[in-house]
Parts: C-alpha cells; sequence; structure tokens
C-alpha cells in the first residue's frame, strides 16, 4: 500500500495514507475542532496522499498533513480583551490604505499595494 509505513524506515516518521491514521492521532483542524492546540509537542506522525494534477502538469503533487498526539494537547488559549483589540487592530490595517488613510469596509488587494482609486488615478480624474 503505497505511504503506509508506520515505522518511519522510508519518510523518516511514521507515515499513513488518508482515513488509515490511528485513533489517538489528530491533524491541526481536527485539534481546533476539539478546543485544542498541540502546546509545543513535535509531530508524530503524517499522512501523504496524492493531489489533484494541475493543468498543464504531468504528475500529481504529493501532500501531506502533519499528525499531533491528542494526549499531550492542551486546550486553546481563551481569547482575552487585549488579545481581540490586537486582532481588530490587525484588520484595520489590512483596510486601511497606506496612500489616502483611508479605512474601507474591504480588505485592500495586496496585490494594488493601495485601494482601487490610488492604483487607477486615471479613473480619479474622469
Amino acid at each position: 500500500m503505497r505511504f503506509f509505513d508506520p515505522d518511519g524506515a522510508e519518510y523518516g516518521i511514521p507515515t499513513y495514507p488518508r482515513r488509515l491514521a490511528p485513533d489517538g492521532l489528530a491533524t491541526r483542524r481536527q485539534l481546533r475542532a476539539r478546543g485544542l492546540r498541540p502546546a509545543g509537542q513535535d509531530v508524530a506522525a503524517q499522512i501523504l496522499w496524492h493531489g489533484r494534477r494541475p493543468p498543464g502538469e504531468r504528475t500529481r503533487p504529493v501532500r501531506a498533513a502533519y499528525l499531533y498526539r491528542i494526549d499531550l494537547d492542551a486546550p486553546v488559549r481563551p481569547m482575552t480583551p487585549g488579545r481581540w483589540r490586537a486582532v481588530h487592530a490587525m484588520l484595520r490595517a489590512r483596510r486601511t490604505c497606506p496612500a489616502c488613510q483611508v479605512t474601507y469596509p474591504y480588505v485592500i488587494p495586496r496585490s494594488l499595494g493601495c485601494c482601487p482609486g490610488c492604483a487607477d488615478p486615471v479613473a480619479l480624474a474622469a
């Protein structure tokens, strides 16, 4: 069976194919759904699978998901008022144009680097 290496001889850490990981291990998303976090522990195992083939490519990429032991996890830290203020400040910075200093109700595209109005001065002149 491809990607089945429970001893870690081939890949360095125990490796399993999709849906065949043993009980007691979970990905970060699965931990978060249970209200847990890895709490600084090292990766215990991994899941490998073939992803979708990109258009024009001949081979499919190998994708990986890292697994952590559930018994070593800790509860997620609660959001304090200070952490909420920090998150809101970060989101406000992503909505503020660095050129005109206007705060918009949407996130400014990183590809433009500023609001669409500042990025296209021809549209402002019209």
